[in-house]
């Protein structure tokens, strides 16, 4: 009991404190936050200053990396339906239409294409983007997600299948909790964020055939004792390319696809370990490879 309690309360931390993050190459000479209004939310964003490159989620979440990941491009960090500084609506969470709301954030800012990077709730936020708008994603980094629902441990699924309003009064001990009281417009939202979050976290999913319609050069990366298991993360590799034979002498036999599984990391560190940015930064650096 106690085992599953604790996957409930991790299972809750870090998908309701997962925003998504893209990063377009242009320079800005200032800091900028706001508020979009797409598909009937207020979808808060932030643009980050010059010389910021690749930035991961909420500006609280990654803190620790965003020093490592300084370089030329605009970073522009999302908080989710019902996350952060933006408010819920009358509407159920969903994986795609919180993609849908990004791609409409990115129309709103005049951003034509983006590198698309998510962890957790806002990776799979990150997959479900690149599926239903390739046009809009020029590279993706998918941090620690499953495409299969079972892709993911049977303890993690036992916290997820937990996650309701009654969770809600326990969870208010943890710092997932405390940083939303902090800046949700409606703190008193809390269990409303709880039950939605759990509608969706137990509803089943396999997007086998949709993932091995993404083109965008892709960045997969995992802890060795994530929250994932690793043969699943081996499983996405190849539906999107990667594994299926020798590269040879020249790399001429390799994909688009790379594989990153960083020695000691949990789920529940990944996103605050320099190894992320040192994995993300030459990925997001190198050029577009050719098309034929």
């Amino acid at each position: 009991m106690i085992r599953l309690l604790s996957a409930t309360i991790a299972a809750g931390i870090i998908l309701a404190a997962s925003p998504l993050a893209f990063a377009q190459t242009r320079r800005t000479t200032a800091a900028k936050t706001g508020y979009a209004p797409v598909n009937g939310l207020n979808l808060y964003y932030e643009i980050q200053g010059t010389l910021l490159h690749g930035r991961l989620g909420a500006t609280e979440m990654f803190g620790e990396i965003l020093p490592l990941l300084a370089g030329t491009r605009q970073v522009i960090t999302v908080d989710l339906q019902a996350h952060g500084r933006t408010a819920d609506i009358d509407r159920p969470l969903s994986y795609e239409a919180m993609a849908d709301d990004i791609a409409a954030l990115m129309k709103y800012l005049g951003i034509e294409k983006a590198d698309v990077m998510g962890y957790s709730l806002g990776v799979v936020v990150a997959l479900r983007t690149a599926v239903q708008h390739p046009d809009r994603v020029r590279k993706l980094v998918l941090v620690s997600t499953a495409f299969r629902r079972d892709g993911w441990y049977p303890e993690i699924l036992a916290g997820m299948a937990q996650m309701s309003a009654g969770a809600a009064e326990p969870m208010k001990q943890t710092p997932m909790y405390q940083l939303y009281a902090r800046i949700a417009p409606r703190p008193t939202d809390w269990p409303v964020l709880l039950t939605k979050l759990g509608e969706m976290l137990r509803k089943d999913y396999d997007w086998s055939k949709d993932v091995a319609t993404i083109n965008s050069p892709t960045l997969l990366v995992f802890g060795d004792a994530d929250a994932v298991r690793t043969a699943h993360a081996v499983q996405l590799f190849e539906l999107l390319g990667g594994g299926k034979r020798d590269a040879g002498w020249d790399g001429s036999g390799m994909s688009n696809a790379r594989l990153a599984i960083l020695p000691g990391l949990t789920h529940y560190t990944i996103f605050s370990s320099p190894a992320l940015a040192s994995t993300v930064t030459p990925f997001l650096d190198a050029p577009m490879p050719r098309t034929n």
